[in-house]
């Protein structure tokens, strides 16, 4: 693997994350419209971005391996969630912030870094794997990351947070039928029936997905600019957290996946996917919510730059 690889990517990401942090600060980004920017981003751009994947003219795999990727990527989110409830015990994080830990820990941005970074790595023949790994992400923080945000934001409105009350009246079935869930299901559909759709209309999706980077780091960049970066650089526990999320639980998943599976371009996507930093989807959702984002967007940032290293380390255990 090419170190070179990672550092574009990580570079690029903030050069962008740069510009949201001059727009706040020069007063062309305010709090309220990265709000509206995150509205747009979850339940537009992403969206159409996640759709685009499967208009890709490139060759299809069998039924019987797209079975097994999922398969093998919904245990591997599975081994994430439950490491998730387990990570904040071991570090011993205060109770308060155990969900920003949960979140930290469970989505890692497999769209923005992980899709370039895939095909670059594994060629363009991996990103099948990398748009159901994505699938899985986005029913995931659709339902129960959203679940996950509701109940921590009633729980900060009953000890007095502002908490808007809109953001906590979705109903149970709002919670599962929503832009991330119907677009996932949309994928697989067009996906698995090979549809031709009109030139106009795929077109149309894949503009508006282009822009879920930028607006994605503009966001991270406004949150970043309200952070002091002693914030951000002085919490050892964040340190801890990233060497054990990072690092040792996508050489875990491997080590034990490989042992079940034959397939090296599922299992080295499966290692990739599981080694890239912290997603900002959390932090875009929560921020909607008008919670306390400073943790998330710490572990972001955090993550992110010590990608650089860590990301490395881990595709030391590629399967060759």
């Amino acid at each position: 693997m090419s170190i070179t690889v990672v550092l574009q990517q990580m570079i690029i990401i903030f050069i962008l994350i740069g510009i949201g942090m001059v727009l706040y600060r020069s007063k062309m980004l305010s709090e309220e419209t990265s709000k509206q920017i995150s509205g747009i981003i979850i339940n537009v751009t992403n969206p159409a971005l996640l759709i685009c994947s499967a208009f890709d003219d490139g060759p299809k795999v069998s039924l019987r391996e797209l079975g097994i990727a999922l398969v093998s990527y919904a245990a591997v989110f599975a081994i994430l969630i439950i490491v998730a409830f387990l990570i904040p015990y071991i570090l011993r994080v205060p109770k308060k912030l155990h969900y920003a830990y949960q979140m930290l820990t469970i989505f890692g941005n497999v769209g923005f870094i992980g899709i370039p970074l895939a095909s670059a790595v594994l060629g363009s023949e991996s990103l099948i794997f990398v748009s159901i790994f994505n699938l899985l992400f986005n029913l995931l923080i659709y339902t129960f990351g959203m679940s996950v945000l509701q109940r921590t934001a009633s729980q900060q409105a009953a000890e007095g947070a502002s908490i808007p009350e809109s953001s906590l009246t979705t109903g149970r079935l709002q919670k599962f039928i929503n832009a991330g869930t119907i677009s996932a299901a949309a994928t697989i559909i067009f996906y698995l029936g090979d549809f031709q759709v009109p030139v106009i209309v795929s077109s149309t999706l894949s503009y508006t997905g282009r822009a879920t980077t930028l607006l994605s780091m503009l966001v991270l960049g406004v949150s970043v600019a309200q952070i002091n970066p002693r914030d951000i650089f002085s919490h050892p526990r964040l340190y801890a957290f990233t060497l054990l999320r990072q690092i040792l639980v996508p050489i875990g998943c491997i080590l034990l996946m490989r042992g079940l599976i034959d397939n090296k371009l599922i299992l080295n996507t499966m290692l990739l996917m599981v080694a890239v930093p912290a997603a900002n989807m959390p932090l875009m959702i929560a921020k909607q919510m008008d919670m306390d984002t400073d943790s998330i967007s710490q572990g972001i940032i955090l993550t992110t730059v010590l990608s650089l290293v860590t990301v490395p380390i881990a595709c030391l255990f590629l399967v060759v």
